[in-house]
């Protein structure tokens, strides 16, 4: 591989991470003004996460997930997992 290459995909890989990280903390902060308790943001983000499987499972089309779909889910914690929230 050129070196041109593989300083682009080292730079594109972390910009990657950098943006994941970043999408990370938006979400800790949607959950902290959801409700969720401050020590339980961490227990949280996995609760959403594996929310999105639960009930996203059936939708190939997973990239069209917008603010609404974001919405849904942390309600959807809400009823399922109480003890996350105030």
């Amino acid at each position: 591989m050129s070196k041109n290459l593989t300083d682009a995909l080292e730079e594109a890989e972390f910009d990657l991470e950098e943006i994941a990280m970043q999408l990370a903390d938006m979400l800790g902060a949607a959950l902290h003004f959801a409700g969720v308790k401050e020590d339980k943001i961490p227990d949280a983000v996995d609760a959403y996460l594996r929310g999105l499987d639960d009930i996203f499972d059936d939708d190939e089309d997973e990239a069209e997930m917008g603010y609404e779909e974001v919405i849904q889910v942390i309600n959807s914690l809400k009823l399922t997992h109480k003890e996350l929230f105030r």
